[in-house]
């Protein structure tokens, strides 16, 4: 895999910024100043990972992500306004792999895009391709998707990674701090809903079963029931 970004920025003076300093770090960038053009490169396969401004003038971040799910599993972190959590929660119901508020750190920036891109990059390289069965689930790693009764979830690659991890511990407790580690890369931060939003999507995604599959364990973390 390479480092190849599209980065759909509006303000010209952030995206040159941002677009230099991923540059500097090894990125291949490409840019779009647009909705409609950002959609246009991603459906092009031409990136790894989409770096997606929420406000964009000719159609919303939030509706480029929709049609970007609609029809690939690319990674997307938004940028959205700081304090904005709004934004952020209908992100992740959207299919958000993560966000970081502007205006942003450039240096916070490259170590989530580094870190989404590694973990797709190890289960990539790592040759683990034996399938791995959890009751109705059905882990292929090679294709990095999880299947229900045979039919594919349509998971994000962070949602892939969060329940994978959640599978490889069934019937024991995952700390909130290990899985924001294990999964997203990066230390779990006081306030910060990320990892609670992707659990909420999970359980939406299978099925909403009573009790939940994946239960909170309060004041620890998280646990995957394997249904009977």
């Amino acid at each position: 895999m390479q480092n190849r970004v599209l980065l759909v920025e509006d303000d010209d003076e952030l995206r040159s910024l941002l677009s230099r300093y991923l540059t500097n770090q090894g990125f291949t960038v490409r840019e779009a100043a647009n909705g409609n053009d950002g959609l246009s490169l991603a459906m092009g396969q031409d990136c790894d990972i989409v770096v997606l401004d929420i406000m964009l003038p000719d159609i919303s971040g939030l509706d480029v992500l929709r049609q970007l799910r609609a029809k690939t599993h690319l990674p997307v972190v938004l940028l959205t306004a700081r304090g904005d959590e709004t934004d952020r929660i209908v992100g992740f119901e959207v299919g958000a792999d993560d966000y970081i508020p502007k205006p942003c750190n450039p240096r916070e920036l490259i170590a989530r895009l580094q870190a989404l891109l590694r973990r797709i990059a190890w289960d990539q390289e790592v040759g683990v391709d034996e399938s791995r069965h959890y009751g109705d689930l059905r882990v292929e790693p090679v294709q990095r998707r999880i299947y229900q009764n045979n039919e594919a979830l349509d998971l994000t690659a962070t949602e892939y990674e969060v329940l994978q991890v959640l599978l490889a511990h069934a019937g024991s407790v995952v700390r909130k701090t290990d899985l924001m580690q294990w999964a997203l890369g990066r230390r779990l931060e006081a306030y910060d809903r990320t990892l609670d939003m992707h659990i909420s999507n999970l359980r939406k995604k299978l099925g909403n079963d009573d009790p939940p599959r994946i239960e909170t364990i309060r004041g620890l973390g998280y646990s995957y029931r394997v249904p009977a």
